[in-house]
């Protein structure tokens, strides 16, 4: 069965200000009006690859960008389509791929989509970046549940297309809609602190709020943190709650220690979300009857540190994970070169010294 791609429409791309070159570094633009005032039209094979093992993302996007943006002005002042012009040949969302692989090819008039390689190197840069660290963090967690929780520490206008590479890789929650988009679910999340805050610190009438005034169909997550004793919260949230909660969220701030550590302090590091406190509250919920209730926990989880907790056997249900998915700025960093040109119906190679062209049977035709 064939693989499907997402439809370019749904990327909501400003269409007009790439095509005119708004997105690009200025050296494509004027390459692309040195070829039109010279009526040169090379035919080109331009090979996109980046230097790291990684899991691709932005390949949907880069495409869209080429569907709707190709193309060029006619000398009346229309825009020309490019698309039909034009074949490419690429790997899929999600895929693995292996350094120096050959991602995406673009093959045609060149002055068609020169203008087009910032914005689609950009987006590929990007989303592979997001994917191949929410595998590594779904990897991490050995099947538990993985929410990917990092909007707030980004610009809003990227959250669409991150949901979606950390959902390609298998994060299983997202905290906004605009996460959630590009696959039509819905964020999820927890009570807030703040929503605490506002009903006085009770953290009990906050959730009981809280479960009342949302549909029935969302998870009831409590943070139980709020006092900084999260047994004691989790237990009085269970008993008042029962069966309409789903779960709680610990996520103590490390430079705090839980009230229940305090007795227990002097063979481990008792700071932040630690692995006693997740048994403290583990023991404490089963020894009253509440072993259906899930423990999330927060707050700078990282793939090692997730990789440790699961190594000790931790009984947490899902790790909510934020400003991890955005380490490695700069690993993941695509390249476009022309690697070949086409000349009276012949392919002959043409590429900088050091980039020949890297065939790849994995790369399939985009329709």
């Amino acid at each position: 069965m064939a693989r499907k791609r997402l439809d370019p429409a749904i990327f909501n791309l400003p269409v007009d200000k790439m095509r005119a070159g708004y997105y690009s570094d200025t050296y494509f633009n004027r390459a692309r009006d040195i070829l039109a005032r010279d009526g040169y039209d090379p035919v080109v094979r331009m090979q996109v690859f980046q230097r790291n093992d990684a899991v691709v993302g932005g390949i949907d996007e880069a495409v869209a960008i080429l569907k709707l943006c190709s193309g060029r002005t006619s000398a009346d002042g229309t825009w020309e389509p490019g698309w039909d012009r034009l074949r490419v040949r690429a790997l899929y969302d999600g895929d693995h791929i292996e350094p120096y692989e050959t991602a995406l090819t673009v093959e045609g008039d060149y002055a068609l989509f020169a203008h087009l390689e910032t914005p689609y190197l950009g987006v590929l840069s990007r989303r592979t970046r997001i994917a191949t660290n929410a595998r590594e963090i779904v990897s991490a967690a050995q099947g538990k549940t993985v929410l990917f929780f990092p909007a707030r520490f980004d610009h809003h206008l990227v959250q669409t297309g991150d949901g979606y590479a950390a959902y390609v890789s298998g994060a299983l929650g997202v905290s906004t809609d605009a996460n959630a988009e590009w696959w039509g679910a819905r964020g999820m999340g927890t009570v807030p602190h703040a929503l605490i805050a506002a009903y006085g610190g009770d953290t009990v009438l906050a959730t009981k709020k809280f479960a009342e005034y949302s549909d029935p169909s969302v998870s009831v997550i409590a943070l139980v943190d709020f006092d900084n004793d999260c047994v004691r919260t989790s237990l009085e949230v269970a008993r008042s709650l029962k069966t309409r909660l789903w779960g709680v969220r610990l996520d103590t701030s490390g430079t705090l220690v839980d009230r229940s550590i305090w007795n227990q302090m002097g063979t481990f590091t008792p700071t932040g979300v630690n692995p006693q406190l997740v048994w403290n509250v583990r023991r404490a919920l089963d020894a009253e009857g509440f072993d259906f209730v899930r423990i999330v926990v927060s707050g700078g989880f990282t793939p090692a540190r997730i990789s440790a907790f699961e190594r000790a056997g931790v009984p947490v249900d899902a790790y909510a994970v934020g400003s991890a998915f955005f380490d490695g700025a700069g690993r993941f960093d695509y390249t476009a070169d022309i690697v070949a040109l086409k000349r009276d119906g012949v392919w002959t190679e043409c590429h900088k010294v050091g980039r020949p062209e890297r065939p790849n049977p994995r790369l399939e035709d985009v329709i």
